[in-house]
């Protein structure tokens, strides 16, 4: 009787060792991910080139993701994307389900210290980026500055439209004042890309400065470029993009106006932003598993045969950026020295 009743429970104990109800939780565990929503927050109105690179992640990343998120896309326009690198960094939970896509640029405003930062650049979680971003000048062609003599000679500096300090618009021309003696006039305020450009149109100001992907991306670029309506004047790279023959690049530009050291410290430190691209970020705090899971489907995302041909159709270009190479460039430049970050202060207005 005794020997029954051990093998009945040796026969138990056997049958709950192996059940699936009882096996180790992390070999029974689902993914994290499985029934979850991850969003992206863009920090541009819908239609701008940030959000069609987003719309696109959110196509094609959930599937290579384990446990196959829904992935949407939330617009948070406004101050050159200050506003949404905020909301990542202390609004958002640091729990791998919301993802920035923010200016490549922000960083200077937390170089210079401005008050409205409420983020540290370099503790980001860095994603990755899709593209690298070159910009450019454009005028109206209408206008009387036709290359970049005309605007340093002129007696009226042109007037160009911008969305706040660390966008594009503001900052190239403030870094060619520095490096090259030009001036312009920049207005402030717009709440996106798209404003400037009606304001363009409508010839409340004559220029934007902005990236090459977007120029040749969308409208209303593509009608412009067909109609020359506007002229590009100027460009980033460190050679001349094949798209934009006739546009010479700062480099040409630092040395025709023989430029000083100082302003070509600043210049490399400002032109890393084009290395960032249109960089996607996690909050600090963000688990390491997590942030690890969304590198590895972002890099397979662009280089998917299937969303590089969606990209191409949509006019994007893929260039992509990693997560750890973005990690390391955010430490590089929030570690700059005094007389670089005064000169930068003084680009960009701060007192």
């Amino acid at each position: 009787m005794v020997q029954r009743n051990v093998l009945k429970g040796l026969f138990f104990l056997g049958i709950c060792l192996f059940s699936p109800l009882t096996l180790s939780p992390v070999l029974a565990q689902e993914p994290f991910y499985k029934g979850k929503t991850v969003t992206i927050v863009v920090g541009t109105k819908a239609g701008d080139v940030y959000d069609l690179y987003a719309r696109l992640m959110a196509q094609h990343m959930p599937k290579y993701i384990p446990g196959n998120p829904n992935i949407i896309v939330q617009n948070m326009p406004g101050a050159a994307s200050l506003i949404t690198a905020n909301h990542v960094n202390n609004v958002a939970k640091p729990d791998g389900l919301t993802i920035g896509a923010i200016y490549n640029a922000l960083y200077f405003d937390q170089l210079i210290g401005r008050t409205e930062v409420k983020f540290d650049w370099s503790k980001f979680g860095w994603i990755g980026s899709p593209v690298t971003s070159n910009h450019l000048l454009y005028m109206r062609a209408d206008s009387p500055y036709k290359t970049m003599d005309d605007v340093r000679k002129a007696s009226e500096p042109p007037k160009c439209g911008a969305t706040g300090t660390t966008s594009t618009a503001y900052w190239v021309p403030k870094l060619l004042e520095d490096v090259i003696g030009t001036k312009f006039n920049v207005v402030m305020g717009y709440q996106a890309g798209q404003d400037i450009d009606l304001a363009v149109e409508r010839g409340e100001v004559v220029c934007r400065a902005f990236t090459i992907t977007a120029f040749f991306a969308r409208e209303p670029f593509h009608t412009w470029r067909k109609n020359a309506f506007v002229r590009v004047i100027f460009q980033t790279g460190k050679k001349r993009d094949p798209k934009l023959p006739d546009a010479p690049t700062i480099h040409e530009l630092m040395n025709r106006y023989k430029a000083t050291e100082g302003g070509r410290r600043l210049a490399t430190l400002s032109l890393a932003a084009g290395d960032f691209g249109r960089p996607y970020v996690v909050p600090p705090g963000t688990p390491a598993d997590r942030l690890k899971i969304l590198r590895e489907a972002f890099a397979k995302v662009v280089n998917s045969p299937d969303a590089k041909g969606d990209a191409e159709k949509k006019k994007l270009q893929i260039d992509p950026t990693s997560g750890e190479e973005l990690e390391t460039l955010a430490k590089e430049v929030i570690s700059q020295p005094p007389e670089t970050v005064q000169r930068m202060k003084k680009m960009l207005g701060k007192k």
